[in-house]
């Protein structure tokens, strides 16, 4: 496995190794890398991540109550490496809602369930529990887990609010691209992480998943396939991009969630 010091992790800040780096002050504005604006409903499943009021990743729908994302968007690591959740009070979601200002309803989150065997990029998956239950409609659904591991060369679709290109700008409206899953050897090949819990989604240059997307999903066939974790050397290069395998954490989301 080729050193994770390559990967930088997806959350609305840059992060290397999971240490903070402060991006430039900009006008916030751009899309997911070579992505075009999703269209009205297209997405109901997805969800805008807020810290502190700001949006910082994405998310998906499991349920009325429960919200998936990456564990590294509401989780801090010290310097021995221990994981420690963030405050849930800290957190609201914006779901319903294509637009990142406005729209929807924004709704507290109660729990914060980080993976426990989450850390070096690994089971990079958590659950929100929602203060109160979302009220369902054509803009708000929860989406499928999947009920099968995903196969090599298919299309995946992702969707979030990140940045148009590295260290560039966030988005205002959802954005969404198309991706391709490679296989394990393949991603080995390219990457050196053909990991049996990791799905890797591979792209032209210029395409891909940025900061802020982090959490957010890759969906094939109607369901959940993926919940996006890093890039790799930086956003927009040829490389894949690297995804939590839901497929894989559906026993897991089960034990810890109403999700059946």
């Amino acid at each position: 496995m080729r050193s994770v010091k390559a990967a930088i992790l997806l959350a609305g800040s840059l992060l290397l190794l999971a240490l903070p780096v402060q991006s430039a002050p900009g006008n916030l504005n751009g899309r997911v890398v070579g992505g075009e604006d999703a269209g009205k409903n297209q997405f109901p499943h997805q969800v805008s991540l807020r810290n502190g009021g700001s949006h910082t990743c994405g998310g998906s729908i499991l349920s009325r109550n429960y919200i998936l994302t990456a564990s590294h968007c509401v989780s801090n690591e010290d310097a021995n490496h221990v994981i420690t959740p963030i405050a849930a009070e800290r957190f609201t979601i914006r779901a319903g809602s294509n637009d990142r200002f406005s729209g929807g309803v924004i709704i507290q989150v109660a729990e914060v369930i980080v993976h426990e065997e989450y850390g070096k990029l690994l089971n990079d998956v958590a659950l929100l529990r929602l203060e109160t239950p979302l009220i369902l409609s054509a803009s708000t659904q929860p989406i499928a887990l999947p009920t099968e591991d995903t196969p090599a060369d298919v299309d995946v679709i992702i969707s979030g609010w990140g940045r148009i290109k590295h260290q560039g700008d966030l988005p205002r409206y959802l954005q969404y691209n198309t991706l391709k899953s490679i296989s394990l050897d393949r991603c080995n090949q390219l990457i050196g992480w053909g990991i049996q819990s990791e799905l890797c989604l591979i792209h032209e240059a210029n395409n891909g998943a940025c900061n802020g997307d982090s959490g957010g999903p890759a969906v094939y066939n109607n369901e959940l396939v993926g919940v996006a974790g890093f890039v790799w050397s930086a956003c927009g290069t040829s490389y894949p991009d690297g995804y939590a395998r839901v497929y894989y954490h559906n026993a897991w989301i089960r034990n810890n969630s109403d999700v059946k």
